[in-house]
């Protein structure tokens, strides 16, 4: 148990702005993991073990992409007793996002909009802090999964888009547990039109290709998975599905945040443009992954993330169709002791099943 409860920490976090406060915590976790320090938020790791994409997770709760963007945190983050975390989204070069303010707490909702746009440190920077952590390299003793996020620059056309994916393929492929494709973030312009059809076949079809070369070059085959919205109706989550599987993808992150406001009309800060996450995600993100594990049949990898704000949050996200869960918002609201939570009531849910 962590010597410091996050109820503690939590009123001074939430007296500042949401980006200053993502900033100091993530910059104390820099500054404190591998020392003493680290004891106030170490947590002793729930084992739950399943095999998923030839990777074995040692339990169902997983960090979202976007809390660590440049990798600087994967030890104190691994220290929290997840079972796998996922760290971006990357970019090929280095760039600032949207400008400030970008992020909103909407606490009346357990909720946040943010319009970060991929602000990153950029490809080069990323994979040295991913190769520093101490996780990486005593990986035997301490068998956390890494999961490395890629994305294309806000200034590189969406026509040149599959450049940028394979660009950061390359460099993070050797680094990896798996990659997820992110083409769902709706804070870069034009990104989520890579959901479509053609977009997606060129994309996924290049990126196999890509893969291909990879296991040659480096004798290992690292599963891809690919991250989609959750404001996809019924057409399209059967579109994507077949997609994933023609082109022989090992997984998909279900669901990325939200453009609607409906369950968050009236609620300050609503009308802020970007993604909305936390509890108002919850039904839509289970929703899509009810009708993906439909569309993919038994077997097929999906990660669930998307409103999971408690245990019983994550519990749905497994009988939805999920086989793990990511959280990322109710990390904000509610700290570390969800990560244990989570993976308690998940281990119960699935061993009586």
């Amino acid at each position: 148990m962590a010597l410091l409860p996050y109820a503690l920490a939590r009123p001074f976090l939430f007296g500042l702005d949401a980006e200053t406060a993502h900033d100091v915590a993530m910059g104390s976790l820099a500054k404190t993991q591998n020392t003493p320090l680290s004891l106030l938020y170490r947590t002793a790791r729930i084992e739950d073990p399943i095999d998923l994409a030839g990777l074995t997770f040692p339990n169902r709760v997983g960090l979202a992409a976007g809390l660590d963007k440049n990798a600087r945190c994967i030890d104190g983050l691994a220290a929290m007793g997840f079972g796998f975390i996922e760290v971006g989204t990357v970019t090929p070069k280095p760039q600032a996002g949207n400008p400030k303010p970008r992020m909103f707490r909407l606490q009346g909702a357990n909720a946040l909009i943010n319009r970060l746009g991929f602000n990153n440190d950029g490809l080069d920077a990323f994979i040295a802090n991913v190769q520093n952590s101490r996780t990486r390299r005593a990986k035997a003793k301490s068998p956390i999964v890494l999961g490395l996020n890629i994305g294309k620059n806000a200034t590189t056309p969406i026509e040149n888009a599959v450049d940028d994916y394979l660009i950061c393929l390359n460099g993070v492929y050797p680094h990896a547990d798996y990659v997820t494709v992110n083409i769902s973030s709706p804070n870069t312009k034009n990104l989520r039109a890579l959901q479509s059809d053609d977009a997606l076949d060129a994309l996924l079809s290049a990126i196999a290709k890509r893969r291909g070369e990879l296991v040659k070059q480096h004798g290992k085959r690292v599963p891809i998975f690919v991250k989609i919205a959750p404001d996809l109706d019924a057409t399209q989550v059967d579109a994507i599905a077949a997609a994933l599987k023609r082109h022989d993808m090992d997984g998909v992150v279900a669901t990325n945040t939200t453009l609607s406001r409906d369950a968050v009309d009236g609620v300050r800060h609503a009308n802020q443009a970007g993604g909305l996450s936390g509890s108002p995600v919850l039904k839509a993100s289970n929703q899509v992954i009810g009708q993906l594990r439909a569309a993919l049949g038994k077997g097929f990898p999906i990660i669930g993330v998307g409103g999971v704000m408690s245990a019983e949050d994550a519990v749905s996200k497994i009988k939805a169709g999920a086989d793990v869960v990511q959280i990322y918002t109710g990390l904000i609201y509610n700290g570390p002791e969800l990560v244990t939570q989570s993976a308690k009531a998940m281990r119960n849910a699935t061993h009586s099943a």
